[in-house]
């Protein structure tokens, strides 16, 4: 199943959509998906795996995980103790912010995550035990919808950032990995598509580097990660290519032909069907 682009009904002035203590099942649960807000996801109870772009993490009471913009990651709720869980969902116009003089981001949080590759929180408990008061904090606000109540949305949402800013601390560079589901041949597969999506790779090689049959490793991919290992590798390049255009610094072609694909055609179709417009809209939708 190819992924799916979210889509969020909300206004521009206020980017932010918020789903509140939601039991996740596999038949509510969406497809693999990827969309341009930041994500946290916060677990009340139950248990499952969350794949995020390259690790299946365990999904367990307690747990907070950040995702970036344009992540891959789908939820596998267990069938006989189903996730419930708090998404909360935002753009980052939500947090734009004068700096007041000193070097300060509400989102370098998801930064380091991206940056190391690691989307599993580690925090201390007693944070840990002021997350659930701030979202049910903000779902109180959403419900009440009285003056300003957007406001304290977002005041309770740069508390949370905050918090959990000072609770990471400051980047101690790439950390000691978490434990993570899936055998170990499917986690190099994975780390290996992670750095070679550009590159022509096919079932055939993957299976064969991980000793495994091609049947075999289709079956367990799709299995584990919800997609197969041809739509993944696609998805992965257009990733790769939205972040090319926003930048704005290389011609169309360039990206294509930079993130693997052999033609135009293939890439604007590629593109269009993963990212939801053509590359020439997403760099103008971005530039705008």
């Amino acid at each position: 199943m190819k992924p799916l682009r979210k889509r969020f009904d909300a206004s521009p002035a206020f980017p932010f959509s918020f789903v509140y203590r939601d039991t996740k099942t596999e038949q509510s649960e969406l497809p693999d998906h990827l969309h341009d807000w930041y994500e946290l996801v916060y677990v009340h109870s139950g248990k499952g795996s969350f794949f995020i772009d390259r690790e299946i993490y365990d999904m367990g009471a307690g747990d907070l995980f950040a995702i970036p913009g344009n992540t891959i990651h789908r939820a596998f709720p267990d069938r006989a103790d189903p996730v419930t869980s708090t998404a909360v969902f935002f753009g980052a116009a939500a947090l734009q912010q004068p700096s007041l003089g000193e070097s300060f981001s509400y989102l370098r949080c998801f930064e380091l995550c991206r940056k190391n590759k690691s989307f599993k929180l580690v925090l201390p408990q007693r944070f840990l035990q002021t997350v659930e008061p701030a979202l049910a904090s903000i779902h109180g606000e959403l419900n009440a919808r009285e003056p300003g109540y957007r406001h304290a949305v977002m005041l309770h949402l740069q508390s949370l950032l905050l918090g959990i800013d000072r609770a990471v601390g400051r980047d101690p560079g790439a950390p000691e990995p978490l434990p993570t589901v899936g055998p170990a041949w499917l986690k190099d597969a994975l780390l290996h598509i992670d750095r070679r999506f550009a590159e022509p790779i096919g079932l055939a090689e993957l299976a064969e580097r991980a000793a495994v049959s091609p049947a075999h490793f289709s079956r367990l991919f799709k299995r584990l990660v919800g997609m197969n290992v041809t739509e993944f590798i696609a998805t992965k390049r257009i990733i790769r290519a939205m972040d090319l255009l926003a930048d704005g610094e290389l011609g169309i072609s360039v990206v294509a032909e930079s993130c693997g694909f052999e033609s135009m055609p293939h890439f604007h179709r590629t593109f269009k069907r993963i990212a939801g417009m053509t590359p020439a809209a997403y760099r103008k939708n971005r530039s705008g």
